[in-house]
């Protein structure tokens, strides 16, 4: 039976030390939330597991650090004070094996807060932009509360429920959150021509979070015959679609289809994705399985990081021992795309930060944590070229990367080395 409640009432079946995962992304029910945190004052040790949610977090105040605490399986902007203000946690763990933390019961979750579209004649509402972790913590939560969403487009694939599975339904009409394309700079469009020159005809493409990946997007426009199987994509992917340049023809899985487990952009993203087959939106125990993965001829995993080191140790989810996001999915996708027939694994990161230090270092900043290991690193890319490490030795690692630091930074990173051997 489908009867709209208000979001107050449906929030008063949470009680104090409940667990509660919140749908990812851009998919994050805000309304939801914002009742959710209303309640700071009558509910206790209640722990708000999720991945990086898009939107206000306002359980996160940490004068609300006895009612709510966060445990971030991926850490996003709205939530990172949280780890230093003591009301936060981080767990580290691949994108591919969150669902297996509900599967598995070692995380309990009491109530699952989504995101869906209105129900078609059926009953079955789409999860829409955000599938990820939530069809799990769906089938073990105790009580599933929707926010329906007249703006929420329908997808296909895995994110399909019916009104049945869901206990209470909280009308919305609102926009999800949207990203303007921005234009890369001339870095980026530098590292893109680097990233597309290794990109085959008839590849498939993962590309991570950010303006790089946009980058090499907008430089794709002559090749042929790609495929598209990443976690997630934004508007870069939706022109090389309309041309025929990504049609999913020689994909190994899904083929003529473009597999994302999560999307974020712009309101034309939205729109465009909305009823479209040829989008298919499933869970990141599949989109992210490496056995799946490897599957595509030619993969290629285009991920980025905070910094390598010049054995190919690579940094992507902290600042030294200060926690900035999350493993995510680099290393699935990594790992798939090495394993994959003809497939490359490519690191790529401006050879500087905006404050002009080099992002090619002799060592890992103390405490920094490893994302993906010197043996998993194919390809690193920045703006002054491409180094190929698979195969080389340590010596032949350092060079390599060293020809593709800034150049201001070349000889220091190559001396604070050899003095540390």
């Amino acid at each position: 039976m489908y009867t709209p409640v208000s979001a107050e009432e449906a929030l008063k079946i949470v009680r104090s030390n409940d667990k509660i995962y919140i749908q990812a992304a851009a998919a994050a029910p805000t309304v939801l939330i914002n009742a959710l945190a209303e309640r700071h004052e009558e509910l206790r040790n209640v722990e708000i597991c999720q991945l990086h949610t898009e939107g206000p977090a306002p359980y996160a105040n940490p004068e609300y650090a006895k009612s709510f605490h966060v445990n971030s399986f991926f850490i996003g902007r709205n939530v990172r004070h949280t780890l230093k203000a003591g009301n936060g946690s981080y767990t580290p763990v691949f994108l591919s094996e969150v669902p297996l933390l509900f599967k598995r019961n070692i995380v309990d979750v009491n109530v699952a807060l989504i995101h869906v579209s209105v129900p078609d004649q059926h009953g079955y509402c789409s999860l829409g932009v955000s599938v990820e972790a939530t069809l799990a913590a769906i089938d073990n939560a105790d009580h599933v509360i929707a926010q329906v969403n007249k703006q929420m487009p329908r997808t296909f694939g895995d994110g399909i429920i019916h009104v049945t599975e869901i206990d209470a339904f909280v009308e919305v009409d609102e926009p999800l959150p949207a990203f303007p394309v921005t234009q890369p700079t001339d870095v980026e469009i530098k590292i893109g021509d680097y990233v597309a020159e290794l990109i085959e005809d008839r590849s498939t493409l993962q590309m991570g979070i950010g303006s790089i990946p946009n980058a090499v997007l907008s430089r794709l426009h002559n090749h042929k015959d790609l495929g598209l199987h990443t976690e997630m994509f934004s508007d870069g992917v939706i022109d090389l679609i309309l041309k025929d340049v990504i049609n999913g023809n020689y994909k190994g899985v899904n083929p003529g289809r473009a597999l994302a487990t999560f999307l974020m952009g712009s309101q034309r993203l939205y729109d465009y994705v909305d009823d479209n087959p040829f989008v298919e939106m499933r869970s990141s125990d599949y989109v992210n399985d490496v056995s799946v993965i490897k599957m595509n001829p030619r993969m290629v995993a285009i991920n980025s990081a905070v910094e390598v080191d010049v054995t190919g140790q690579v940094c992507a989810d902290s600042i030294g021992s200060k926690m900035y996001s999350g493993v995510g999915g680099q290393m699935d996708f990594i790992r798939g795309a090495s394993l994959s027939e003809g497939g490359k694994a490519i690191i790529a990161l401006p050879s500087v930060t905006k404050h002009g230090i080099s992002r090619i270092v002799p060592t890992l900043k103390p405490g920094a944590g490893v994302v993906t290991t010197r043996a998993h690193v194919h390809y690193v890319v920045t703006e002054y070229g491409v180094a190929n490490l698979y195969g080389k030795t340590i010596q032949e690692r350092v060079k390599a990367l060293v020809e593709i630091a800034h150049p201001d930074h070349r000889e220091t990173i190559d001396k604070a080395y050899f003095e540390l051997m």
